[in-house]
């Protein structure tokens, strides 16, 4: 037993020392790329004119590297039931090939959308908002170290994709790294208050399927809208886009787009 508990204290440590490199990396990186080395650069990029005090910086950070240590909690369900025999999916779809490999990690993805699509607007409910969902909107101008600054319950619920996608999904685990790497760099992205999306010449976002940094950054200003992570199907097959983010991403990238207003009378149901 004691063998045992060495061994589960040994590859949780292991999940955190990866899993807090990458975050810390990433996140730090975008910050000191966009908003210091790129800021004189990016200035007619910057969502928002004015920038979150460097206090509430410090506390995201933090909150987030606590988001992470949940995560690899979390991520010792598939490993305790790897190593007792319940979970076989892994070492099997390791031997099924390239096409498998990079077919498994998109399917993850588009999973994960989805899961994060729902279980976010859910998390919107009044009933659920303030336990689960109350710290990350707290960052309401937000920052590259907003990606993770979640409540206990919204790390958890985040957390779990990943057990219950192994679990029912054959997926190599190589490619359980990948999804992690990509969702990390867009998450951060998503949050670092700078629209890096190339812009087509009507204004639009090049790749309109993908979510931009205006797309989440709206969330943030006006929470009824734009529940989606990676992509913007969900929203636009829900009506839960925001009806002005055409224009704003216009705005963001500094194309020519009708006049904004502040509010919006129309929301979608929750």
């Amino acid at each position: 037993m004691s063998d045992f508990l060495n061994v589960l204290a040994g590859q949780w440590l292991s999940n955190m020392t990866h899993d807090v490199s990458r975050y810390a990396i990433f996140a730090i990186g975008v910050w000191l790329v966009l908003w210091v080395l790129l800021a004189g650069v990016m200035r007619a990029r910057k969502i928002r004119p004015a920038s979150p005090p460097a206090r509430q910086l410090v506390i995201e950070f933090l909150i987030s590297l606590r988001s992470v240590a949940i995560f690899s909690t979390i991520a010792l369900i598939p490993f305790v039931m790897e190593r007792t025999g319940w979970l076989t999916g892994p070492q099997l779809a390791a031997s099924w090939g390239d096409l498998w490999f990079w077919t498994s990690l998109a399917l993850m993805i588009v999973a994960h959308d989805a899961y994060f699509y729902w279980v976010h607007r859910a998390m919107h409910d009044p009933r659920l908002f303030r336990r689960f969902h109350r710290r990350h909107h707290l960052s309401h101008n937000p920052s590259p170290f907003t990606a993770y600054s979640f409540d206990l319950a919204e790390a958890a619920a985040m957390g779990s994709f990943v057990p219950i996608w192994v679990l029912l999904v054959p997926t190599p685990w190589p490619a359980v790294g990948l999804f992690v790497v990509h969702q990390i760099v867009r998450n951060t992205l998503g949050h670092s208050g700078y629209e890096i999306m190339p812009a087509r010449k009507d204004g639009r976002p090049l790749l309109d399927w993908l979510t931009s940094t205006t797309h989440h950054d709206l969330h943030h200003a006006q929470a009824g809208w734009n529940y989606g992570l990676y992509f913007t199907w969900w929203d636009r097959w829900m009506g839960t886009e925001h009806p002005q983010y055409h224009a704003r991403f216009a705005q963001a990238v500094g194309r020519h787009a009708p006049a904004v207003t502040t509010d919006v009378n129309h929301r979608p149901a929750s």
